[in-house]
């Protein structure tokens, strides 16, 4: 018996001396693997699986380049892609924000060769006054004087500018809201916005959005100083085409359709078809300081006769986003003269129809703003290009004048003298004889709209 007691404790050493040696080594991983990401700025203790979310980071920034770019991703870990529009620069490394500085500083630990670039994160790139309003991010890439980390998250960061020309409707969507869909949808909300030329109210404008795209809170360069550091980075937003989203550019597989459904989502809006039964409701766009209707008074009574219960939007009604996008969606229809205002048609229901009113020589940037993308949107488009005789510049300069018979020698003399003149100089009074037509076409659009699933 003894002999037998003897035996077994001889037999249990092997597996506690085991027991005792994986012990001690899963220590002394541990600590090396908590100071290795502690050097990366990653907090292990609350970093999240991204499998939880969706796709893991190396995934979804993947998705952001191609060709060559995505080569030097797989890599090095960081690439960027520039094009007319935008600027776009993307790592899967663990990076470092600082914020305590004038300008944002990205720092990207890597034994590669050091990288001194330099990004304004906003999709209008080409256009250098709006680049005036926006600041520049730094990227550094090296593994030398990297800032202690202050702030850990586990998440990927998305970089972006609410400068530019915010605070004009057209732009907010153009070159930020649809490039932020298409920059950072794919993430599934496992990201965090950091945001450049930070402004209160463009943020509590958007903010149901924002937090839609998002599951994090929003940082603000501009009074959140410190070292910030994520999973990985993306600095500037990704831009297809005026209010247009293409489905086989990067990221691939997204379209207007995905977005607006996303809107909707976002915003809380009912109708996703234009409504089949009851008085149809048109929405007409009250311009205040140019562009106005000048007989809008007449405008508003012959809609009525028409048939249409009429809804003014005006600067005050527009204001509060979140209650605007409602009344937007229960109208049928939109009429208005080429500005900012026809963005609200990203709010109306599929089969509905949007009419711009054309003023003389804006027939490029009215086909191009806001007539071409309708149809992506499931919205249906009427354009009505004013004769000579219904814009004031008729009576201003009188008809032989060359801004009426020779609009191109206004042109040659630069961008600035054309926009006072056509632009900013010019109102409309409309033959409501001649736009009945269209409005009767309208009526008829409606008729043959067919319900989206």
């Amino acid at each position: 018996m003894g002999n037998e007691a003897k035996r077994v404790q001889i037999a249990a050493i092997p597996i506690l001396i085991l027991l005792i040696v994986t012990l001690i080594y899963a220590v002394l991983f541990t600590s090396w693997k908590q100071e290795f990401s502690n050097w990366k700025g990653i907090s292990r203790s609350n970093k999240v699986n991204s499998n939880s979310f969706g796709d893991p980071v190396e995934v979804s920034v993947r998705r952001l380049v191609r060709g060559e770019n995505r080569i030097q991703l797989d890599k090095t870990g960081f690439a960027c892609h520039s094009d007319i529009h935008s600027e776009l620069c993307v790592t899967n490394k663990p990076v470092r924000i600082d914020s305590k500085t004038s300008n944002l500083k990205v720092y990207i630990p890597s034994f590669e060769s050091q990288l001194n670039r330099t990004v304004k994160p906003y999709a209008r790139q080409e256009d250098a006054t709006a680049l005036k309003y926006v600041s520049s991010v730094q990227i550094l890439n090296g593994d030398s004087n990297l800032p202690a980390c202050q702030f850990t998250h586990d998440s990927p960061v998305v970089i972006f500018s609410s400068g530019g020309f915010a605070g004009n409707l057209f732009h907010e969507f153009n070159e930020i809201i649809i490039p932020l869909f298409i920059t950072s949808h794919h993430f599934k909300s496992h990201l965090q916005f950091f945001i450049t030329d930070y402004q209160p109210w463009w943020v509590i404008k958007y903010k149901r959005y924002l937090l839609k795209l998002s599951n994090n809170e929003i940082i603000n360069s501009a009074e959140d100083k410190g070292v910030h550091c994520f999973q990985g980075a993306v600095v500037g937003l990704k831009f297809h085409d005026n209010l247009a989203i293409n489905s086989t550019d990067i990221p691939v597989g997204y379209s207007m359709y995905d977005f607006k459904k996303f809107l909707a989502k976002a915003y809380n809006l009912k109708n996703i078809n234009v409504p089949k039964s009851g008085k149809p409701v048109l929405m007409l766009i009250s311009r205040q300081q140019s562009r106005t209707f000048l007989n809008e008074e007449e405008l508003v009574v012959m809609m009525k006769e028409l048939g249409f219960g009429v809804v003014m939007s005006t600067p005050n009604k527009t204001s509060n986003l979140e209650n605007f996008s409602q009344i937007v969606n229960s109208c049928s229809v939109i009429v208005g003269i080429h500005g900012a205002g026809l963005t609200n048609e990203m709010f109306l229901p599929s089969g509905a129809v949007l009419v711009q009113v054309v003023p003389l020589r804006l027939q490029w940037a009215s086909t191009n703003y806001y007539g071409m993308p309708s149809g992506k949107m499931g919205i249906k488009y009427l354009e009505y290009q004013i004769e000579p005789e219904e814009s004031s510049l008729y009576e201003q300069y009188g008809k032989k004048h060359p801004v009426i018979t020779d609009p191109t020698s206004i042109e040659k003399k630069g961008y600035y003298p054309f926009r006072a003149v056509y632009v900013d100089g010019q109102n409309v009074k409309l033959n409501l004889s001649r736009f009945r037509k269209t409005l009767v076409k309208a009526l008829e659009l409606l008729g043959e709209s067919t319900p989206l699933n």
